[in-house]
């Protein structure tokens, strides 16, 4: 395994990593990998435009209307 050494940071960004890793009970050195590790590694977010233009194209608006009828379906709320 490779060795990380950050110099130069700024004291609140130690001190928030501290307590951080504290609320998580890991060690600050443990919760900076996790960090760079979701970071660089983890799969991009999409947004939810992305995701909605991804769907494929399965018919027209009509195919999905709901079908009104005044008969209560056997079995459905039993």
């Amino acid at each position: 395994m490779a060795n990380l050494l950050v110099r130069n940071l700024d004291q609140r960004i130690v001190d928030a990593l501290k307590r951080r890793a504290a609320g998580h009970g890991r060690s600050a050195e443990a919760e900076h990998r996790l960090i760079l590790e979701q970071a660089l590694l983890s799969p991009p977010k999409r947004s939810f435009a992305e995701v909605l233009a991804s769907m494929p194209d399965v018919g027209e608006d009509s195919d999905f209307e709901r079908a009104e009828t005044r008969e209560r379906a056997a079995g459905v709320f039993d």
